[in-house]
């Protein structure tokens, strides 16, 4: 299976650096804003798993390991791979740091994972699907081997990362280093899910208005408050990003 040259996109440059890897988690997760958004993930997935304990979990694109941290905390049997050795060194000392000894992880690309098909229960996947070179070959993989759960995330095209996503790849274009990532409609996402045996299960949308507005405000009850008022005037259900998405294999 041919995989893209590393050198040559951004998604394998910028997380290869110690810089980037280090700043990670204080960039993502830093703030009031940021732990809302760390809290909200966790609850989310613990939803979109149930059951943790024992379950076969393989975290692709696991960057500072967080996800793959919060299912060895419950008890999962977790393989986390990450294409860079950097951002797996800082989920390693974390792991560590935890007494979190029996999470397994190693460097691998998520467009040809080194494993048997249907070799985990639960495969998750989160921010690599808007950055990654062949995005339908990743999810393709994904799906591949997964047994029962597919978790992924994506931002979508009708909320306002469509125009922060066009932008970006306007500026890199003309040659300004930066992040470039896509955004998808639903319908697309589950297309290529349902092309590959799974089928949605479970919906999270996470804000109306941008992340880095929120972040800009820096007030965790501000956000609460709006967001609230927006999700019950029906726009979060309609506009929300990012969103996830938990996919179940169908019967045979």
């Amino acid at each position: 299976m041919t995989t893209p040259h590393r050198e040559d996109h951004y998604s394998y440059s910028h997380y290869a650096k110690s810089s980037t890897a280090r700043t990670f988690d204080e960039r993502r997760f830093g703030g009031p804003i940021g732990n809302l958004i760390a809290s909200s993930q966790a609850k989310t997935l613990s939803d979109f798993v149930g059951r943790i304990q024992h379950r076969r979990i393989l975290d692709v694109g696991t960057g500072t390991g967080r996800a793959a941290l919060l299912f060895a905390r419950g008890g999962a049997r977790v393989t986390a791979v990450d294409a860079s050795e950097q951002m797996l060194a800082i989920a390693r000392k974390r792991a560590e740091s935890e007494g979190l000894h029996s999470v397994r992880f190693q460097v691998g690309d998520v467009h040809a994972l080194d494993f048997q098909d249907r070799s985990f229960d639960v495969v998750c996947c989160l921010r690599v699907l808007m950055h990654t070179p062949r995005w339908q070959l990743a999810l393709s993989e994904l799906c591949r081997v997964a047994d029962q759960l597919v978790i992924i995330d994506y931002p979508a095209t009708t909320s306002v990362a469509l125009f922060e996503s066009i932008g970006r790849r306007v500026a890199h274009a003309a040659g300004v280093r930066t992040e470039a990532y896509r955004t998808f409609t639903h319908a697309t996402i589950v297309d290529a899910l349902r092309r590959n045996g799974f089928r949605p299960r479970s919906v999270h949308r996470q804000f109306v208005l941008p992340i880095a507005f929120h972040k800009l405000i820096g007030s965790r009850r501000f956000t609460s408050r709006i967001e609230g008022l927006l999700d019950r005037l029906g726009l979060l259900k309609r506009f929300g990003s990012p969103v996830s998405l938990v996919a179940e294999r169908c019967a045979p």
